[in-house]
């Protein structure tokens, strides 16, 4: 039996203004109660928020594994928009970077981006993100 592995979730976001270089923050965990909106605007953040959104991610995957004969590994690029308000609009995936070529894998992945909810952008901008994923099916 197959296990998929998500690999990597280190990119970080590909638009220049997404966070200040000196920003930090500890866990990148919300505190009880509180939401990502609640957090900074860093790419440190915005790769926790990705990383929440991991089990949903690899669920997409394992959906995918069970269709297929043999095991497959490869690479999701993906591309969205965070808006002002913190929410994701137009996520795809894109061809340019993408070896894992399945149309179902494609639709269930930009599903799970289209719910995340990052911190609100202080600058009141829309912040494009380019983000990878690397998929691997583990024996």
């Amino acid at each position: 039996m197959l296990v998929p592995l998500l690999l990597a979730l280190l990119a970080a976001p590909a638009a220049p203004d997404a966070g200040t270089p000196d920003s930090t923050v500890g866990t990148g965990t919300p505190a009880r109660g509180s939401g990502p909106e609640k957090l900074p605007f860093t790419p440190d953040t915005l790769r926790e928020v990705v990383r929440a959104k991991q089990p949903q991610i690899e669920r997409c995957w394992e959906q995918t594994l069970a269709t297929q004969d043999k095991p497959v590994d490869g690479t999701l690029q993906t591309h969205f928009i965070i808006t002002p308000a913190g929410t994701v609009r137009q996520p795809k995936v894109l061809k340019k970077g993408t070896t894992l070529k399945d149309p179902t894998l494609h639709r269930c992945v930009e599903t799970v981006l289209s719910t995340m909810v990052f911190p609100v952008p202080p600058d009141g901008k829309d912040h494009p993100v380019d983000y990878p994923f690397n998929l691997k099916a583990v024996r």
